[in-house]
């Protein structure tokens, strides 16, 4: 049972959660035409932009670690306002690769700050064993604004054709309402002494799982939604509708996702989101040339939907590390350095895939997919080496 305090704090951060998810909403809808349209990049640059995206992912451990003695709810308070200033940038800056690589770091660092804090806040409210339940109610909410913002969004760009500089400025005013009301919030510390870096053996299977996660994730965030754009053409509004399907998929995902891992442990659930991915990847890889145009958009798309849906099982990995913390102020270091570690991947598989995309002709896609699917398999094998831990 939560007090009075721990219940206005938990409306705060789920207000906060809200308006997170609608900026994360137009950043995701627009991102990758953003970057065709005013920077016409082909892949092997858009690949390359991962790398400093992705910088401030590896970085986080540092980044948390020189604030801590802010606490959670603070540095998660800081995050917000660098997203907000980044997608400011974004909206604003003259048409210059430098300038946006710049304002990309900058929005990227909040984001990537925030992830591991916004986990370790959400199970804080948390009784024990039930971490996973709150997750996903967390999740889901977050969901539900998002496919509110994209069915805003879409009739935005159908009604008026929303300029990229109004929705980066209505993305930033966004993360700054989250940073209000992060500030509002009573600190939040976890119990025992503020650590600044923990690095432990026992928690390497989790960073083995973090290094195989890093080069999974470039799936959904980089090729996924580039074959989509760059090789069957999609504009902002296809993208844009398939993001509100994503959204409605979710809500459903989410919750279910959090009793999973309650239920039966976060082992069986990362376990059996590698299988599904490993299915994923090969229809990724033949769908395009195996099928007739018409019907291979359809089934990527899907593809798409189902790579976005499965990565609702991040909250598992979370579940684990405070499932098998030493100590509770062990969290949010170990998630944190967990997100430098996947991104160590994150800056360099972007290239290699897309070199490999470029190098092996119009059919080049296949190997990234193929090589993904590889990971998958691997990780499955990680997973079943987890202790199970689990409610009856």
């Amino acid at each position: 049972m939560l007090s009075d305090r721990e219940t206005r704090d938990y409306r705060l951060f789920v207000l906060a959660t809200i308006f997170v998810a609608l900026g994360s909403c137009i950043n995701s809808s627009i991102f990758n035409n953003y970057l065709k349209d005013v920077f016409d990049l082909d892949v092997a640059r858009r690949t390359f932009l991962e790398f400093p995206r992705e910088l401030p992912g590896f970085l986080v451990t540092f980044f948390v670690a020189g604030l801590a003695l802010l606490g959670e709810v603070r540095i998660a308070m800081v995050a917000n306002l660098a997203a907000s200033a980044g997608m400011l940038a974004l909206g604003w800056i003259p048409a210059s690769f430098a300038l946006m690589v710049c304002s990309t770091f900058i929005y990227s660092a909040g984001q990537h700050i925030y992830m591991p804090l916004g986990n370790a806040i959400g199970m804080s409210f948390a009784a024990k064993g039930r971490e996973g339940s709150v997750l996903g109610k967390l999740s889901s909410i977050s969901t539900i604004a998002l496919l509110g913002g994209t069915l805003v969004l879409l009739a935005l760009l159908k009604i008026i054709g929303l300029s990229y500089k109004l929705a980066f400025s209505i993305g930033s005013i966004l993360y700054l309402a989250a940073a209000a009301a992060l500030l509002a919030m009573s600190p939040r510390r976890a119990p025992g002494k503020a650590r600044r870096l923990v690095i432990k053996r026992r928690y390497a299977r989790y960073y083995a799982i973090s290094i195989l996660y890093g080069i999974r994730k470039q799936l959904f965030i980089t090729f996924g939604p580039w074959m989509l754009v760059d090789l069957f053409k999609q504009p902002v509004q296809t993208m844009t509708f398939l993001f509100l399907v994503i959204s409605l998929v979710g809500i459903g995902v989410q919750p279910v996702v959090g009793r999973l891992t309650d239920r039966f442990g976060p082992k069986a659930v990362l376990g059996g989101e590698a299988l599904v991915l490993i299915g994923v990847c090969v229809v990724y890889a033949f769908a395009p040339e195996l099928l007739p145009a018409g019907a291979a958009l359809v089934v990527v798309s899907a593809c798409y939907v189902v790579d976005q849906a499965a990565n609702a099982v991040g909250m598992a990995r979370a579940v684990y590390v405070s499932q098998i913390a030493e100590d509770p102020a062990d969290v949010s270091p170990t998630l944190s350095l967990g997100i430098s570690i996947d991104h160590v991947m994150s800056m360099f598989i972007p290239m290699l895939g897309g070199l490999a995309w470029r190098s092996a002709g119009e059919r080049g896609y296949r190997w990234v997919f193929l090589g993904g699917a590889l990971v998958a398999a691997v990780n499955f094998v990680v997973t079943r080496g987890m202790a199970r831990t689990h409610r009856a």
